[in-house]
């Protein structure tokens, strides 16, 4: 994994501290979205595993604060804070993205994101952000509720059929609304999966919510692909 720097963004009052793991000569830049825990070991494993395929990785922070495992509770309510402000995400999202422009962002920019990040990568491609690309992992798929925009990026969703988050009249509801905006999309509905499925610490203690290997594997397998579409 490369060394990381961390960047340093005012924002609404908050600092947002950011974590870059560049890699020399990448032509992708990935924005990496968090899970509702906000950044943790686990998006810097993620991190790792891209550096590791030739890409450079920008994890953004939404919160301004670091939750440990034992905060859940907190940083569930920095999420629902968020989510019950959408214009408010959406202009943060965005400034994310500008931030990532102005730290020499290589190449095509890609945003991911799981479970709440996948909504905010959802978000931004909502915005009309002019990137590459989007992918949602076991993301959180209610609509913004926004004026919508034309939507620019290409949309990939990797979902779970049994997510209790995102259940299928939510899956319904995505795609209509994605050719509503004329986006080139994408998703994939994974049978007997449920939420959190590229999470090995989603134990299964809470119900619907469980890291399943195979799905997890299978999910980036789609999404190496999906990069590779995006190089065409």
């Amino acid at each position: 994994m490369t060394e990381h720097k961390e960047i340093h963004r005012d924002w609404a009052g908050k600092t947002l501290v950011h974590e870059a793991y560049p890699v020399a000569g990448a032509a992708i830049t990935i924005i990496v979205f968090p899970t509702v825990m906000g950044i943790s070991d686990l998006e810097r494993g993620f991190a790792a595993d891209l550096n590791g395929k030739g890409h450079s990785v920008f994890i953004a922070d939404v919160y301004g604060a670091r939750f440990g495992p034992a905060e859940r509770e907190q940083a569930s309510a920095a999420m629902t804070a968020l989510r019950g402000d959408r214009a408010r995400l959406r202009d943060l999202l965005l400034d994310v993205l500008d931030t990532v422009r102005g730290h020499d962002a290589a190449g095509r920019i890609v945003a991911i994101g799981f479970c709440f990040g996948g909504q905010c990568a959802l978000d931004l491609a909502r915005a009309g952000a002019d990137i590459a690309g989007v992918a949602s992992f076991h993301g959180l798929f209610d609509g913004n509720g926004l004026t919508p925009r034309p939507i620019k990026a290409k949309v990939l969703a990797l979902h779970g059929w049994d997510d209790p988050l995102a259940k299928p009249d939510k899956v319904v509801a995505l795609g209509q609304e994605l050719t509503e905006a004329g986006a080139d999309w994408q998703l994939l509905a994974m049978g007997n999966v449920g939420h959190a499925f590229t999470n090995p610490g989603a134990t299964g203690q809470m119900p619907g919510i469980q890291y399943d290997a195979a799905a997890s594997a299978r999910s980036w397998a789609l999404f190496d692909g999906f990069l590779a579409e995006l190089d065409e």
